[in-house]
């Protein structure tokens, strides 16, 4: 029996070496269906991500496939069905989703699903992670929380020094009154 060999083009084995770079340079990642959306939209939403330190790149669903598979990353076979964009995240995944979501109320964006730390995530998911607030937002909070005490501490402190002069000085303006 003949063995059957399979000639795989030079230019889609770098295509998908290409992508393969790009997933694994992503913290997070996040498909979206983007079919309907116009050039202006696309560079605006892509400008939008660049700010968060994300690539929203359009990949040909086979290629993703190949790549998903040979960095054995869970997918979902649904997400990759249809027009798909991958939105590359590098930073935090929670301002990306905020604005993919907001993205799809004024156009015709749609969110499929993502894998998030690892873990694949459905629609409703990334709903839930776009309403939480940020890491620099949560830091921000922790460290509120933290300079609290202190603040409070350094308030009474000064309250009673204050009242100290205040009453000095009443007894000042009294004695230099009679």
């Amino acid at each position: 029996m003949a063995e059957k060999t399979q000639k795989i083009n030079q230019r889609k084995k770098d295509r998908v070496k290409e992508i393969k770079d790009f997933i694994s340079g992503a913290k997070d990642i996040i498909f979206t269906d983007y079919r309907g959306m116009s050039v202006p939209q696309l560079t605006d939403l892509r400008t939008k991500l660049g700010d968060e330190e994300s690539i929203f790149k359009v990949i040909k669903n086979s290629y993703s496939k190949i790549a998903f598979q040979e960095l054995e990353l869970p997918v979902e076979e649904e997400f990759l069905i249809g027009p798909t964009a991958l939105t590359l995240i590098k930073k935090d995944a929670g301002p990306v989703a905020k604005i993919l979501l907001n993205c799809t109320k004024d156009m015709t964006l749609a969110v499929k699903g993502g894998i998030i730390d690892g873990r694949i995530f459905d629609k409703d998911e990334i709903t839930a992670l776009s309403k939480l607030p940020g890491r620099d937002e949560l830091y921000a909070s922790l460290l509120g929380s933290l300079n609290a005490p202190a603040t409070n501490l350094v308030l009474v402190l000064n309250a009673v020094a204050t009242k100290l002069v205040r009453t000095l000085q009443a007894v000042a303006d009294k004695k230099k009154n009679e």
